[in-house]
């Protein structure tokens, strides 16, 4: 299956990526929302930088994958500091998922630069930032 993710432009997330400091993936919410089990290992990640130029640049395969159970805000926090090194969040991020009651942690591999492409994504009519597409050619422009 075939994700496309958005990244956090002001964190650099994008550059982390690329220059394998940062290897992992993080996105929660009060409920179980995307991408919450509906990741598995070997599924391929295409990353967008949420800017709204709407390129699609790098691509990375799914190398491990936590989906957790309902957390208090103490276990959901240590989780994230537990990772951090692998998250490499900033503080603004780290404030922004540490302590949400479920968390998807995502482990990425093989990192590297595509043909970059735009995506039509006007079949999905959500603001996530996380789109499940199955096949990236559904959405390739």
């Amino acid at each position: 299956m075939d994700h496309v993710v958005y990244l956090d432009t002001e964190a650099k997330e994008y550059d982390t990526l690329m220059n394998g400091s940062k290897t992992m993936i993080i996105r929660g919410a009060a409920g179980r929302k995307l991408p919450y089990g509906r990741v598995k290992e070997s599924d391929v990640l295409y990353f967008i930088n949420n800017n709204a130029e709407g390129i699609i640049k790098a691509k990375a395969i799914v190398t491990s994958v936590f989906n957790s159970n309902k957390m208090d805000k103490e276990i959901s926090k240590k989780l994230v500091e537990d990772n951090q090194e692998k998250l490499q969040l900033t503080k603004k991020q780290f404030n922004r998922w540490a302590g949400k009651r479920f968390l998807v942690l995502i482990g990425v591999d093989k990192m590297k630069e595509i043909g970059a492409f735009k995506i039509d994504k006007s079949d999905y009519n959500n603001m996530d930032d996380w789109l499940p597409v199955i096949d990236i050619s559904n959405v390739k422009q």
